[in-house]
């Protein structure tokens, strides 16, 4: 069986993707799931998220053939490792060589590599250059952090408007997962978000909701996760019923 290969990705920040990586994969992890997160940013915040953060290499290394994979490649966690960004990763936005193929890197990477995993999740950059262009030629699914505003909204559509390009140019169909993320339950306008998400994406929001805490964001300050940092709070619930809606392809029914 071969591995599954996310893109954690939405174009527009500050909606919860570095976040929504690390404690999605944890939760995956401690269900026994073999995970590998791949920190495709060049801030390097995933990595800091499990308090990594003295890896001069990482992934931009290993795209521009200047390491392996295996030796930039950390545990971080029992059944969850790390590849972290490494301070090679922003050149990759500056390639100007090799057309095409300048896109094409982590899919061959890939394509050898961690085949003894369940899943591997790309956190990609808040961007739509040529690091984001390599998460969609690597993977068939996508996973997109959603905010309870209208942003967040203007962001999804421009993010769609780039994945139809790249389902025409490879031939194929994306399979798109919605999560809603930091998200104000009891916000008025959150709610006409959400009925405009269930209206257009149908059958492609996962269940489970990630309710905005304070919490969430003090956790990579510690290098934990919140299911470490907080393991009763509702946030950490909330990250081990995604899981589940992860596994099972769990949805939000009707608007």
């Amino acid at each position: 069986m071969s591995v599954n290969i996310i893109a954690v990705i939405n174009q527009k920040g500050g909606v919860g993707k570095t976040t929504t990586s690390a404690n999605l994969a944890h939760a995956l992890a401690l269900k026994g799931m073999k995970v590998t997160l791949i920190d495709f940013d060049p801030q390097g915040h995933l990595g800091v998220s499990f308090g990594e953060v003295k890896h001069n290499a990482g992934i931009g290394e290993v795209l521009l053939e200047k390491t392996t994979l295996e030796s930039v490649t950390c545990k971080v966690r029992d059944n969850l490792q790390l590849i972290p960004a490494g301070s090679a990763l922003k050149e990759i936005e500056q390639l100007t060589e090799g057309g095409a193929q300048r896109g094409d890197l982590l899919r061959k990477v890939l394509e050898v590599s961690l085949q003894d995993q369940d899943y591997v999740l790309i956190d990609c950059p808040p961007s739509s250059g040529l690091l984001a262009a390599n998460a969609l030629f690597a993977t068939d699914e996508l996973l997109i952090p959603m905010s309870g505003d209208f942003l967040s909204l203007q962001g999804l559509s421009h993010l769609m408007a780039s994945v139809r390009k790249f389902e025409k140019v490879l031939n194929k169909k994306y399979t798109k997962w919605l999560v809603l993320s930091r998200f104000n339950t009891v916000r008025r306008l959150s709610k006409q978000v959400l009925n405009i998400l269930l209206k257009h994406f149908p059958q492609q929001i996962l269940a489970t909701v990630i309710r905005e805490n304070a919490m969430l964001a003090e956790c990579p300050s510690f290098g934990k996760t919140i299911l470490e940092y907080r393991p009763g709070s509702r946030s950490a619930r909330d990250f081990r019923s995604l899981a589940d809606d992860f596994l099972e392809r769990k949805v939000m029914n009707g608007a």
